[in-house]
């Protein structure tokens, strides 16, 4: 748990370079440091009160509360988690990775844009107010969705879901950026290495996000779980980036290095809240559809002309659903889904989590955003939007000698 705690929080740094190579060489700094400063806030919030929200005792299903936890002096470093043989300490920081990762994800909608203060705001309204309580309905003992029997292995709900959708609504928000022309010239990434590289971080720190959520290795049940959902996380990757792969070989002439690493992220995202419920055959299955899905969301983002910089929505928000939908279909543990003879009540089931999670995410995050928006303001000059917001905000450049190849 410990080494799967780790590699969650190096998929962050895995995150800023994939981000930061999609984005023009002048924002390139503020983009990776979306991520990084994350790790920082998040990170302290969760140790002083995020935990105690997501999973403290419940009140009445919907948040957790015990002054005890607060800064979590109340926790004895002795404690086990529940029923797990893991000090719940590790628990916490496992947990914890999550909290900083998810919101992380969201800054891909609002990149090149967004003034880094109302971000910095952002990220501690945002975790508190709507990662907290959707993680206590989902995980918690006595979360209302926990209670109904909604499954979410490692996140599809809580993490993409929750991210993907709260990008769109911020990227409605803020409105495009200046130069944005749907549908005429794309804006394009300044250095797709630095994209592949943090791709492969990504499916590398996804086995911890995946497998590490089974909270053992040595329990009875829990250790084989844990190697189910290695092996469908590696599955569902593998067949997402050759779907993806394909599709443009097929309608493009031509299979691009940014759409491999975009199937390799859409594969991974749909096994997640289902990685420990399904069979291996099933990941080929939520590999490819959502591949798919999440192609054909990228190339209707032109026709509805919101500008989601970096496809937050695209990827995790449409590929999230997906697997929160397909886990209802395909699962076999702990109950028995639609296609294994269950019926379809886990599907059902399924469906009330998706949608009670996109009203929730929705209404919250533009709550927030408003509230920012007629405060501090969201959105930088239209000056520091021109030269960059590297040197403007930051007084940093990424590259100051440019080399002709």
């Amino acid at each position: 748990m410990l080494v799967s705690s780790a590699l969650v929080l190096l998929m962050v740094p895995g995150l800023a370079l994939f981000y930061g190579g999609l984005v023009r060489r002048k924002n390139v700094m503020t983009t990776m440091l979306h991520s990084f400063a994350a790790m920082g806030v998040v990170g302290v919030q969760w140790i002083l009160f995020g935990y105690m929200l997501a999973f403290g005792p419940s009140v009445g299903g919907v948040i957790g509360w015990d002054p005890s936890l607060l800064a979590l002096h109340g926790l004895p470093y002795t404690q086990n988690f529940a029923d797990k043989a893991i000090p719940e300490l590790v628990f916490v920081m496992f947990q914890g990775k999550f909290a900083i990762i998810t919101p992380a994800l969201i800054s891909g909608a609002i990149a090149e844009r967004m003034k880094f203060s109302a971000y910095v705001v952002f990220l501690v309204l945002w975790s508190t107010i709507i990662y907290c309580p959707l993680a206590h309905w989902v995980w918690a003992s006595g979360g209302w969705l926990f209670e109904y029997g909604v499954l979410d292995f490692a996140g599809g709900t809580v993490v993409h879901i929750a991210s993907g959708v709260s990008a769109l609504v911020l990227a409605m928000l803020l409105g495009a950026r200046r130069d944005y022309r749907p549908g005429r010239t794309a804006i394009l990434p300044h250095n797709l290495p630095l994209t592949l590289t943090g791709a492969g971080l990504l499916w590398f720190g996804w086995f911890g996000f995946n497998a590490g959520s089974a909270v053992a290795a040595d329990h009875p049940v829990a250790g084989y779980v844990a190697g189910l959902a290695f092996t469908t996380t590696q599955t569902a990757a593998a067949t997402g980036a050759l779907t993806w792969m394909l599709i443009e070989w097929w309608f493009h002439s031509r299979p691009t290095s940014l759409g491999l690493a975009s199937g390799i992220l859409a594969g991974l995202v749909a096994i997640t809240p289902a990685a420990g419920h399904v069979s291996p055959a099933a990941a080929l299955v939520f590999g490819a559809v959502a591949a798919v899905c999440c192609f054909m969301a990228v190339q209707m983002k032109p026709r509805f002309a919101y500008d989601d910089s970096l496809d937050a929505f695209g990827i995790h928000g449409i590929g999230g659903m997906v697997g929160a939908l397909l886990t209802g279909v395909f699962c076999f543990i702990p109950v028995v889904g639609l296609v294994s003879g269950g019926g379809a009540g886990q599907l059902g089931k399924q469906l009330v989590g998706v949608l009670s999670s996109i009203v929730f995410v929705s209404l919250g995050t533009l709550a927030i955003g408003l509230v920012l928006k007629h405060s501090i303001g969201l959105r930088a000059t239209d000056e520091q939007e021109r030269d960059g917001l590297d040197i403007s905000i930051h007084g940093e450049r990424a590259y100051h000698q440019v080399i002709a190849s």
